[in-house]
Protein backbone atom coordinates (compact mmCIF):
# COMPACT_ATOMS: atom_id res chain seq x y z
CA UNK A 1 0.00 0.00 0.00
CA UNK A 2 1.52 3.65 -0.96
CA UNK A 3 1.95 5.56 1.56
CA UNK A 4 -0.12 9.11 1.78
CA UNK A 5 1.88 11.99 2.65
CA UNK A 6 -0.38 14.74 1.94
CA UNK A 7 -4.69 14.76 1.34
CA UNK A 8 -6.06 14.16 -1.75
CA UNK A 9 -7.63 17.58 -2.05
CA UNK A 10 -6.74 21.24 -0.81
CA UNK A 11 -9.07 23.46 0.29
CA UNK A 12 -9.42 26.66 -2.56
CA UNK A 13 -12.62 28.32 -1.12
CA UNK A 14 -14.45 27.93 2.40
CA UNK A 15 -18.34 27.82 2.51
CA UNK A 16 -18.50 31.23 3.46
CA UNK A 17 -16.54 32.68 0.64
CA UNK A 18 -18.29 30.26 -1.29
CA UNK A 19 -22.35 31.20 0.04
CA UNK A 20 -20.64 35.08 -0.85
CA UNK A 21 -19.90 34.23 -4.35
CA UNK A 22 -23.32 32.26 -5.57
CA UNK A 23 -24.89 35.49 -3.57
CA UNK A 24 -22.75 37.63 -6.58
CA UNK A 25 -23.61 35.58 -8.60
CA UNK A 26 -27.79 35.02 -8.47
CA UNK A 27 -27.93 38.69 -7.99
CA UNK A 28 -25.55 39.43 -11.07
CA UNK A 29 -28.47 37.28 -13.08
CA UNK A 30 -31.34 39.27 -11.59
CA UNK A 31 -29.36 43.17 -12.16
CA UNK A 32 -28.22 41.55 -15.94
CA UNK A 33 -31.92 40.39 -17.20
CA UNK A 34 -33.52 43.50 -15.13
CA UNK A 35 -31.13 45.87 -16.78
CA UNK A 36 -31.63 44.61 -20.05
CA UNK A 37 -35.42 44.64 -19.31
CA UNK A 38 -35.12 48.50 -18.48
CA UNK A 39 -32.35 49.27 -21.61
CA UNK A 40 -34.03 48.52 -24.21
CA UNK A 41 -37.99 48.14 -25.02
CA UNK A 42 -37.14 44.45 -26.90
CA UNK A 43 -36.17 43.36 -24.00
CA UNK A 44 -38.98 44.25 -21.80
CA UNK A 45 -40.42 40.56 -21.27
CA UNK A 46 -37.54 40.11 -19.39
CA UNK A 47 -38.65 42.53 -16.28
CA UNK A 48 -41.24 39.54 -15.66
CA UNK A 49 -38.41 37.81 -13.54
CA UNK A 50 -39.33 40.32 -11.03
CA UNK A 51 -42.98 40.53 -11.64
CA UNK A 52 -43.38 43.22 -14.11
CA UNK A 53 -42.00 46.88 -14.67
CA UNK A 54 -43.11 48.88 -11.97
CA UNK A 55 -41.23 46.32 -9.77
CA UNK A 56 -38.10 45.69 -11.71
CA UNK A 57 -37.49 49.52 -11.97
CA UNK A 58 -38.03 49.32 -7.53
CA UNK A 59 -36.14 46.09 -7.24
CA UNK A 60 -32.94 46.78 -9.58
CA UNK A 61 -31.37 49.28 -7.35
CA UNK A 62 -31.61 47.34 -4.41
CA UNK A 63 -30.27 44.23 -5.95
CA UNK A 64 -27.07 46.17 -7.08
CA UNK A 65 -26.57 47.17 -3.69
CA UNK A 66 -26.44 43.93 -2.56
CA UNK A 67 -24.57 42.60 -5.26
CA UNK A 68 -22.04 45.31 -4.69
CA UNK A 69 -21.48 44.86 -0.77
CA UNK A 70 -21.12 41.30 -1.62
CA UNK A 71 -18.77 41.60 -3.99
CA UNK A 72 -16.02 44.31 -2.18
CA UNK A 73 -16.65 41.88 0.81
CA UNK A 74 -15.49 38.83 -1.23
CA UNK A 75 -12.99 41.38 -3.31
CA UNK A 76 -11.49 42.49 0.34
CA UNK A 77 -10.62 38.81 1.80
CA UNK A 78 -9.25 38.04 -1.91
CA UNK A 79 -7.14 41.63 -2.11
CA UNK A 80 -3.78 40.26 -0.93
CA UNK A 81 -3.82 37.51 -3.41
CA UNK A 82 -4.49 39.53 -6.90
CA UNK A 83 -1.29 41.91 -6.78
CA UNK A 84 0.12 41.61 -10.12
CA UNK A 85 3.63 40.47 -10.15
CA UNK A 86 5.86 40.19 -13.61
CA UNK A 87 5.04 36.30 -13.58
CA UNK A 88 1.45 37.54 -14.07
CA UNK A 89 2.35 40.30 -17.12
CA UNK A 90 4.21 37.33 -18.83
CA UNK A 91 1.49 34.59 -18.10
CA UNK A 92 -0.73 37.58 -19.82
CA UNK A 93 1.94 37.71 -22.65
CA UNK A 94 1.85 34.32 -23.04
CA UNK A 95 -1.95 33.10 -22.80
CA UNK A 96 -2.53 32.27 -26.16
CA UNK A 97 -0.03 29.41 -25.52
CA UNK A 98 -2.88 28.38 -22.88
CA UNK A 99 -5.51 28.24 -25.20
CA UNK A 100 -3.19 25.71 -27.64
CA UNK A 101 -3.20 23.30 -24.63
CA UNK A 102 0.85 24.15 -23.84
CA UNK A 103 0.72 25.86 -20.68
CA UNK A 104 3.38 24.12 -18.83
CA UNK A 105 5.37 26.72 -20.96
CA UNK A 106 3.60 29.26 -18.87
CA UNK A 107 5.72 30.69 -15.56
CA UNK A 108 4.44 29.37 -12.59
CA UNK A 109 1.06 30.97 -10.80
CA UNK A 110 0.24 31.87 -7.39
CA UNK A 111 -3.14 31.57 -6.28
CA UNK A 112 -4.28 33.08 -9.31
CA UNK A 113 -3.13 33.46 -12.63
CA UNK A 114 -2.62 36.87 -14.42
CA UNK A 115 -5.87 36.81 -16.44
CA UNK A 116 -7.32 36.39 -13.20
CA UNK A 117 -5.90 39.21 -11.57
CA UNK A 118 -6.66 41.91 -14.58
CA UNK A 119 -10.52 40.16 -14.29
CA UNK A 120 -10.29 41.08 -10.57
CA UNK A 121 -9.16 44.49 -10.94
CA UNK A 122 -11.68 45.09 -14.13
CA UNK A 123 -14.47 43.81 -11.81
CA UNK A 124 -13.59 46.48 -9.07
CA UNK A 125 -13.45 49.22 -11.55
CA UNK A 126 -17.02 48.34 -13.45
CA UNK A 127 -18.34 47.72 -10.10
CA UNK A 128 -17.01 51.16 -9.15
CA UNK A 129 -18.47 53.10 -11.94
CA UNK A 130 -21.95 50.80 -11.87
CA UNK A 131 -22.28 52.15 -8.26
CA UNK A 132 -21.34 55.93 -9.00
CA UNK A 133 -23.28 55.86 -12.15
CA UNK A 134 -26.67 54.34 -10.48
CA UNK A 135 -26.50 56.84 -7.28
CA UNK A 136 -26.97 59.48 -9.71
CA UNK A 137 -29.82 58.07 -11.98
CA UNK A 138 -32.19 56.62 -8.62
CA UNK A 139 -34.72 58.82 -8.71
CA UNK A 140 -36.38 57.72 -5.85
CA UNK A 141 -33.28 58.50 -3.24
CA UNK A 142 -30.57 60.40 -5.16
CA UNK A 143 -31.35 61.63 -8.99
CA UNK A 144 -33.05 65.14 -7.50
CA UNK A 145 -29.48 66.09 -6.11
CA UNK A 146 -28.15 66.62 -9.61
CA UNK A 147 -28.61 68.18 -12.69
CA UNK A 148 -30.39 66.55 -15.64
CA UNK A 149 -27.48 66.77 -18.27
CA UNK A 150 -25.53 64.54 -15.39
CA UNK A 151 -28.64 62.04 -14.82
CA UNK A 152 -28.03 61.76 -19.21
CA UNK A 153 -24.55 61.15 -18.96
CA UNK A 154 -24.76 58.64 -16.27
CA UNK A 155 -27.41 57.18 -18.00
CA UNK A 156 -25.23 56.51 -20.95
CA UNK A 157 -22.13 55.38 -18.66
CA UNK A 158 -24.14 52.72 -16.77
CA UNK A 159 -25.35 50.97 -19.60
CA UNK A 160 -21.67 50.78 -21.01
CA UNK A 161 -20.20 49.64 -17.48
CA UNK A 162 -23.36 46.74 -17.74
CA UNK A 163 -22.34 46.16 -20.88
CA UNK A 164 -18.68 45.31 -19.99
CA UNK A 165 -19.09 43.68 -16.90
CA UNK A 166 -21.64 41.07 -18.94
CA UNK A 167 -18.60 40.58 -20.96
CA UNK A 168 -16.80 40.28 -18.92
CA UNK A 169 -18.79 37.50 -16.92
CA UNK A 170 -18.99 35.74 -19.94
CA UNK A 171 -15.38 35.52 -20.01
CA UNK A 172 -15.31 34.47 -16.37
CA UNK A 173 -18.22 31.77 -16.90
CA UNK A 174 -16.11 30.39 -19.92
CA UNK A 175 -12.39 29.95 -18.39
CA UNK A 176 -14.02 28.22 -15.34
CA UNK A 177 -15.41 25.85 -17.56
CA UNK A 178 -12.79 25.75 -20.12
CA UNK A 179 -9.94 25.00 -16.61
CA UNK A 180 -11.69 21.40 -15.94
CA UNK A 181 -11.84 21.63 -12.10
CA UNK A 182 -12.15 25.38 -11.22
CA UNK A 183 -16.64 24.93 -11.02
CA UNK A 184 -15.96 22.47 -8.21
CA UNK A 185 -13.25 24.99 -6.50
CA UNK A 186 -16.45 27.22 -5.78
CA UNK A 187 -19.07 24.67 -5.66
CA UNK A 188 -17.39 22.05 -3.22
CA UNK A 189 -14.44 24.38 -2.16
CA UNK A 190 -11.83 22.09 -2.62
CA UNK A 191 -9.20 21.03 -5.92
CA UNK A 192 -7.02 18.49 -6.28
CA UNK A 193 -3.29 18.22 -6.02
CA UNK A 194 -2.70 17.49 -9.86
CA UNK A 195 -5.47 20.42 -10.83
CA UNK A 196 -2.97 23.27 -7.99
CA UNK A 197 -0.07 21.48 -9.77
CA UNK A 198 -0.87 21.98 -13.10
CA UNK A 199 -2.57 25.68 -12.96
CA UNK A 200 -1.42 27.43 -10.15
CA UNK A 201 1.64 25.76 -8.47
CA UNK A 202 3.21 28.78 -6.88
CA UNK A 203 0.60 28.57 -5.04
CA UNK A 204 0.37 24.74 -4.13
CA UNK A 205 4.57 24.92 -3.30
CA UNK A 206 3.31 27.97 -1.07
CA UNK A 207 0.55 26.08 0.95
CA UNK A 208 2.76 22.86 1.47
CA UNK A 209 5.55 25.18 3.05
CA UNK A 210 3.16 26.99 5.16
CA UNK A 211 1.74 25.22 8.63
CA UNK A 212 -1.55 27.24 8.36
CA UNK A 213 -3.10 29.32 5.45
CA UNK A 214 -6.10 30.92 4.90
CA UNK A 215 -8.99 28.89 3.82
Amino acid sequence: MNNVTEPRTIQRYSTSQRINHWIIAITFVLLAVSGLALFHPSFYWMSNLLGGGVWTRILHPFIGVVMFLCFFVFAARMFTHNFIQKRDLEWVRRAPEMLNLKEENLPEQGRYNGGQKLLFFTLIFLMLGLLATGVVMWRSYFSYLFPIELIRVASLLHAFFGFAIICAIIMHIYAGIWVKGSVKAMTRGTVTHGWAWKHHRAWLREIRDTPTHEK
